[in-house]
């Protein structure tokens, strides 16, 4: 059982306080759930962070990056847009150091019209976070938009399914780390 769990949500959707920010926050609750806490959760609304503009790195990106590093468990949001995740999640992933994740547990989630969009995660962005450094030790959560009603339910089901993975990875990650020290 993990009793500190510092959770960041980062969602990628261009609509500021979109479905795509209530799924992923409610998928951070129930991983918080799941692993026997009650998580400190950040949420970083990539349409509220690129309010002003998408120059390169500032303060507001500064700090999204240091709440990501502070984190153990990263939930990544995305709706599909043209069989893809979007270009404001991009350039934020891209913006990122080499290595931003390392040592963080990311779990993506996506939102799409249509079926044929459930592979996105696992074939488009999964590679990204890892390359990034995050490791992935579950299955993405990906819902089509007309689930969404039901979203309560199928968060139980993909919470049983691979909480006792995540708190694996999640105890894992803790004896590296403090090996390392």
């Amino acid at each position: 059982m993990t009793h500190d769990l510092a959770l960041t949500t980062v969602v990628g959707n261009p609509k500021r306080l979109s479905r795509t920010l209530t799924t992923a926050e409610a998928l951070a609750a129930a991983i918080g759930a799941g692993v026997g806490t009650e998580p400190r959760t950040t949420s970083i609304d990539l349409a509220e962070l690129y309010l002003d503009g998408i120059e390169p790195p500032h303060g507001g990106f500064e700090h999204a990056v240091g709440q990501i590093r502070a984190g153990r468990v990263l939930v990544v949001g995305t709706p599909v847009y043209k069989a893809s995740y979007t270009g404001l999640l991009k350039l934020f992933l891209d913006q990122l150091p080499p290595h931003a994740l390392e040592g963080v547990v990311a779990v993506p989630v996506t939102v799409a019209a249509s079926a044929e969009h459930r592979l996105l995660a696992d074939l488009h962005l999964r590679p990204v976070l890892a390359e990034l450094g995050a490791s992935l030790p579950v299955p993405s959560l990906t819902l089509r938009e007309s689930e969404l009603p039901d979203l309560p339910e199928h968060l139980r089901v993909w919470a049983e399914a691979h909480t006792p993975a995540l708190e694996a990875a999640l105890a894992f990650g803790r004896k590296t780390v403090g090996a390392a020290a």
